[in-house]
């Protein structure tokens, strides 16, 4: 096996990544070789970086504790990063909050010319940071390429946005008098993020705000702090060449206590959080303790719902790429597929011989379907589930495991498994971030409806049927209580035009597309009154 020895400077170690590893396939264990180039990481200047905490361009040298970036790929370590201190944070916020001041003066427009220079420096940089996303997080180079590719395409959509940040005029009870309203920046958005999209929900939230006036400071997952990194450094980039306040973008790499400086600080304006229903509730909590804003996108335990007239050579993929893509670490991914009792024999045996063609490996091997958990302590939560399952009764269809062998070491592969459940079982309702599918048989559609809105998540959700009363009645008052609901395609790969994000202990928070920008901005209601006069509210009058 070759090592490739790469030496970065300052608060970043020295680190060793295999450039040629031994996989195996799922389906017969044949081992074949493929290749990891880590060269994406000089070209997006990562050597040089030894700091969790930026405005703009400037790094600021913390005296917080280091932590190790470990690729879930090889188990190797990538590198290390200061983690920002309290003091670094305040500085940044600090910053952050001067920058606004002249940042909510550029028009609007002028400031999407900004965010379209940052999605052709996005252009450019796609490879090696799709590439980067891939080999820190897990996920397959398709799907890490993919994510950037959000990136992109979310900074289209805020520069035709930077020119429609439209308000009403209503008519005025009052003569000669206009009545209207208009929408202004916040100020702060403090984003925080998690490590299944390195990326993508930083572009989905930032470019809205930036576009909309706010500035933002983004506190990123510590388990990818690369990608972060990387993406500071791209968006420093344009503003160096703009000459615009780096301040708006500010980034602070730390643990939890640093979320949680975030959600208390009066400083920042809106939260927007991603990441688990615990990690969400205490964010409301100490937001809603002093009356800020927030956009939550929780948990989702999204079932599709497999009816009597469904296409299934339609179903199987969407439901395969749905509970396998990312590892079953999406918070879309298919957790639940509710059967028609008359398909359910079917979609078992077709699920199983689909499953067994899944090939597990290096997500940078384009042939690979499945990469790696993000660490080994999601692979003890994969574990314990399946016990949990085993224990409640679940029937093993396609069972689960680690994978071994060459290849493997990093001890973070494990085999997409299949269970046959009840749904009274209570692991139907857990949300377990890993490649794990209920099936769950049903009579009537109205049942299949309620079982799928029998749990405390409410995300993503999807039926496969031809029969248009069902689709109706689905996407209906009466039907799914998700936030997003389709009809058949799968319940994950979401397009940014539209809203995203869920009810119930999802949250309820819209990112992305539709009119989720007026999250970011503050809605005035203006009266003016051009008349001689001044007439009072119900008439009342004053002799004065």
């Amino acid at each position: 096996m070759l090592e490739k020895a790469i030496c970065i400077s300052g608060g970043l170690s020295v680190f060793k990544v295999s450039e040629s590893v031994s996989f195996a396939a799922f389906n017969n264990e044949k081992p074949y070789t493929i290749m990891t180039n880590t060269s994406f990481l000089s070209q997006l200047g990562i050597e040089n970086q030894n700091s969790g905490a930026a405005i703009g361009g400037h790094w600021i040298r913390t005296k917080g504790q280091s932590i190790t970036s470990f690729s879930p790929v090889d188990g190797k370590s990538i590198a290390e990063v200061t983690l920002a201190t309290k003091e670094a944070y305040d500085e940044v916020i600090n910053a952050a909050s001067a920058a606004f001041n002249d940042w909510r003066m550029v028009p609007a427009p002028k400031r999407g010319e900004i965010v379209r220079q940052i999605g052709n420096a996005l252009r450019e940089k796609k490879d090696p940071l799709g590439r980067l996303v891939s080999y820190e997080m897990g996920k397959s180079l398709q799907e890490g390429l993919g994510e950037v590719q959000e990136m992109i395409d979310i900074c289209d959509f805020a520069v035709g946005l930077s020119r429609q940040l439209y308000g009403l005029s209503m008519h005025s009870e009052r003569p000669l008098h206009r009545m209207y309203e208009q929408w202004h920046p916040l100020g702060v958005v403090g984003i925080i993020s998690a490590f299944n999209f390195p990326v993508a929900v930083w572009a989905w939230n930032s470019m809205l705000a930036w576009v909309c006036g706010d500035v933002c400071v983004w506190k990123p997952s510590e388990k990818v702090p690369l990608s972060a990194i990387a993406c500071q450094k791209i968006v420093k980039e344009v503003f160096e060449a703009n000459d615009i306040n780096g301040a708006i973008s500010g980034l602070v790499i730390g643990d939890a206590s640093i979320g949680q400086h975030m959600a208390d600080d009066s400083r920042v304006a809106l939260v927007s959080a991603t990441g688990s229903i615990r990690m969400g509730k205490s964010v409301a909590a100490a937001v809603g303790k002093r009356l800020g804003k927030t956009i939550l996108e929780l948990g989702g335990n999204n079932a599709v719902i497999i009816t009597e007239q469904a296409d299934l050579d339609i179903a199987i993929p969407g439901v395969v790429f749905g509970a396998v893509g990312t590892a079953g670490q999406r918070c879309t991914s298919t957790r639940r597929l509710i059967i028609h009792e008359s398909r359910f024999d079917e979609m078992k045996q077709r699920l199983a011989k689909a499953y067994s063609q899944l090939r597990i490996g290096d997500p940078l091997d384009e042939s690979n379907h499945v990469g790696p958990l993000i660490d080994k302590q999601a692979v003890a939560i994969y574990f314990s589930a399946i016990q949990q399952v085993l224990d409640e009764g679940g029937e093993a269809i396609v069972p689960g495991g680690v994978m071994e062998g060459g290849g493997y070491e990093s001890g973070c592969y494990v085999k997409p498994c299949i269970y046959e459940m009840k749904r009274h079982y209570p692991m139907v309702c857990e949300e377990t971030f890993a490649p794990i599918l209920y099936l769950i048989k049903y009579k009537e559609i109205e049942e299949a409806i309620a079982i799928q809105n029998d749990v405390p998540q409410g995300l993503s959700s999807a039926i496969m049927t031809n029969n248009l009363r069902e689709a109706e009645l689905f996407l209906s008052q009466k039907g799914s209580d998700c936030g997003i609901a389709n009809v058949n395609i799968g319940t994950s790969g979401a397009e940014i035009g539209g809203a995203f994000g869920g009810e119930k202990e999802t949250g309820g928070g819209r990112e992305s597309g539709s009119d989720a920008w007026k999250a970011y901005m503050r809605r005035q209601t203006n009266t003016i009154n051009y008349s001689r006069e001044l007439p009072l509210a119900q008439g009342i009058k004053f002799d004065l």
